[in-house]
């Protein structure tokens, strides 16, 4: 229709439970940013709060707002009351990976090359914001070629790298500071598994996510009180007074970040399979809310996300943005445009303002972090239920490189205390090094190639076989060095003595008669294979 039949009811009840449940996600994902630089790395926090965070906040903002006009658009073209705006907030895998793989790293190698504290910080912060805008650029190209982009990369190839982050990281260490504060963190995660996965209403209709939180942060105040909990177990070390109207990141503006290019190259490997998995859940979110009722154009809403991204990079922000699989649960809820415009003015208001320090420093992670454990289930199953049963092992294969960048994450932490590995322990360290670095194009080839097996065609698995031999070889995937660093094979350098017979050159070796053999079992077998076809399920 050229009009609406009807006004556009922009605002109704539901927005109130979207609200909560969309900008408590968005929350939860800068305190997570900000606790686990401060506490893995012991990067400044306070510098995070006055730099990191306010472009961060800037990149949910404009993305909401866009959504927002999208939603109003969609009602004026569709002469439709009910249309719901699609949601957008920080992409939770890539916080994970920002904190864990780009920034944590990028600090604490800036203090082993001589940086105090406050450059080593502001280095890692320039490095941060190239790799996002350089998500975001590529996120908008792909806006072009969304559709190909799909039809390309197996579902069990990205979804299988995606369930592997959520499974491992997502869920996994969040877990862990439950369980560092079983009285919080135990109580707020039953009622989001309760309210949120099993999806039972919370009395009063309270909306789950926020009865969690604010069940949580009582029985902290009670805790701490009686002295069940340690007094400032959940305190942030920082003066949040002093975080207020931070215009630190008002730096970002001067571009002076652009000359951290070269210093970032090495972790695109890492940042580009996190922007290509926005991709294509932006276009998944895309047909779940036609599949709910409201049409929108997927390069649009994949170009928004890029542009926000962006935006946010060129403001300090530190974690892309994307749009969220709930459209049909806000729609259910009754959720309108509403929700997004509220997200984006608080998200904004606690982010520029500074306010958000006195959340960071109230809010125990305990209570905040069940919502984090929900988002990894929900996307490990919508995992599985987006893949054909008989790609299954794809996925599974997938989890397994994610699975040692977990341990990875907690060995790492006792060799930094000073513990010696016997040589034995030593060898199994660096096999799960080579798996972690890269881990995720490592998924992602790994499911591609199992998927192409699993349905008998071997010259597409070759391709996958090929493709990590080739990347294997500049360190793409499989990287020897301590900090993953990238190489071109005739400039490799002096690898780890534990490399022995298992550098780039054997892996990409091994791949390549992998490759070979694959070709060579086809040509044989090419007859039997056109006879039979994998069964469908």
């Amino acid at each position: 229709m050229a009009a609406t039949s009807a006004p556009y009811r922009w605002a109704t009840a539901g927005d109130t439970n979207a609200f909560f449940g969309l900008s408590i996600d968005n929350v939860a994902d800068l305190v997570l940013t900000v606790s686990l630089l401060a506490a893995v790395f012991d990067y400044p926090a306070q510098f995070a709060l006055s730099h990191l965070v306010p472009g961060t906040a800037i990149g949910v903002v404009v993305g909401d707002l866009i959504f927002t006009w999208m939603a109003f658009r969609l009602a004026r073209r569709s002469g439709r009351h009910d249309v719901t705006a699609m949601p957008l907030g920080l992409d939770t895998p890539s916080t994970f990976g920002m904190v864990f793989f780009v920034l944590g790293p990028a600090y604490t190698d800036a203090l082993a090359g001589g940086l105090d504290c406050e450059l080593a910080a502001r280095h890692a912060w320039h490095i941060g914001m190239c790799a996002i805008v350089a998500s975001g650029i590529f996120k908008v190209l792909c806006a072009f070629v969304a559709g190909p982009i799909r039809r390309l990369v197996p579902r069990a190839g990205l979804l299988g790298s995606l369930a592997a982050i959520s499974l491992a990281l997502i869920t996994f260490l969040p877990i862990l500071e439950i369980f560092g504060a079983p009285l919080v963190g135990l109580l707020s995660l039953g009622i989001v598994l309760a309210s949120l996965t099993a999806r039972i209403p919370f009395p009063l209709r309270i909306p789950g996510a926020l009865a969690a939180l604010l069940i949580g942060s009582l029985i902290q105040a009670i805790g701490t009180s009686t002295g069940w909990i340690p007094a400032g177990a959940f305190q942030a070390t920082i003066d949040p007074q002093a975080a207020l109207w931070p215009t630190e990141w008002l730096t970002a503006l001067r571009f002076e970040w652009l000359e951290a290019w070269p210093d970032t190259i090495k972790y695109l490997p890492i940042v580009i399979p996190f922007a290509l998995g926005t991709v294509v859940g932006g276009i998944d979110c895309t047909e779940s809310a036609a599949a709910a009722g409201d049409e929108y154009n997927t390069g649009s809403i994949v170009g928004a996300e890029g542009i926000a991204t962006i935006i946010a990079g060129a403001c300090g922000g530190v974690i892309q943005t994307t749009p969220y699989i709930g459209h049909p649960a806000y729609k259910a809820m009754g959720g309108r445009a509403a929700y997004t415009l509220a997200t984006a003015a608080f998200i904004g208001l606690v982010g520029l303002t500074g306010t958000f320090a006195y959340l960071y420093q109230s809010i125990p992670g305990p209570a905040i972090l069940p919502i984090l454990v929900f988002v990894g289930l929900e996307i490990t199953a919508q995992s599985f239920h987006a893949t054909p049963q008989r790609h299954y092992p794809a996925v599974v294969i997938a989890c397994v490189p994610a699975l040692a960048a977990m341990v990875e994450i907690q060995t790492d932490k006792l060799l930094a205390a000073g513990a010696q590995p016997n040589t034995t322990l030593a060898r199994d360290l660096f096999s799960i090094h080579l798996l972690s670095s890269g881990f995720i194009v490592t998924s992602l080839l790994w499911a591609g190639m199992v998927t192409a097996l699993i349905d008998r065609r071997l010259l597409p698995a070759a391709g996958w076989s090929l493709a990590a031999g080739a990347l294997a070889l500049f360190g793409i995937i499989h990287s020897p060095f301590a900090d993953s660093r990238l190489f071109v094979p005739w400039g490799i350098g002096e690898l780890p003595a534990a490399a022995m017979g298992r550098g780039p050159l054997e892996l990409a070796a091994a791949y390549g008669l992998l490759a070979i053999l694959f070709t060579v079992w086809h040509s044989l077998q090419s007859r039997t294979l056109h006879a039979q076809k994998p069964d469908r399920v």
